[in-house]
């Protein structure tokens, strides 16, 4: 026999309880970087989001991608959750690229929830003046 975790017993919730469910990696943004002679490929998969909800910006050196989704809080009258296990915030992420890179370099497209930003290796002699945004394409 199977010793209950609380003094209450619901089917629903001791079954997404487990382990199985509960992996804690929501926030992560799950990447392959793949190094070519001439640049980097670098896939992220970001599901779920839109491309409107992605921010990508590169800041001294640095790439940084930011995702966000928001969370519709209204309940419907005709009932109300019992578990939410998708995730609603912000997560990101950050790649140092080298000051030579500026966002003119970068080349950035989302499809099917799957981010790709094509960077190509360069010389470190250009110095980066600000932070700049990058456009995303389809």
């Amino acid at each position: 026999m199977i010793p209950r975790r609380r003094d209450s017993f619901d089917l629903w919730e001791d079954l997404f309880d487990d382990p199985f469910f509960n992996t804690n990696e929501t926030k992560v943004m799950r990447t392959d970087i793949k190094e070519g002679k001439h640049n980097y490929d670098i896939v992220i998969d970001l599901p779920g989001y839109d491309k409107e909800d992605i921010k990508i910006d590169i800041d001294n050196g640095y790439l940084n991608v930011t995702a966000t989704m928001n969370k519709d809080n209204e309940e419907k009258e005709d009932g109300k959750f019992v578990r939410r296990e998708r995730y609603f915030g912000e997560c990101s992420r950050s790649f140092y690229v080298g000051d030579a890179i500026t966002e003119e370099d970068i080349h950035a497209s989302f499809k099917n929830g799957t981010l790709r930003l094509d960077i190509p290796k360069k010389d470190e002699t250009k110095e980066v003046k600000s932070k700049k945004y990058i456009e995303i394409s389809d």
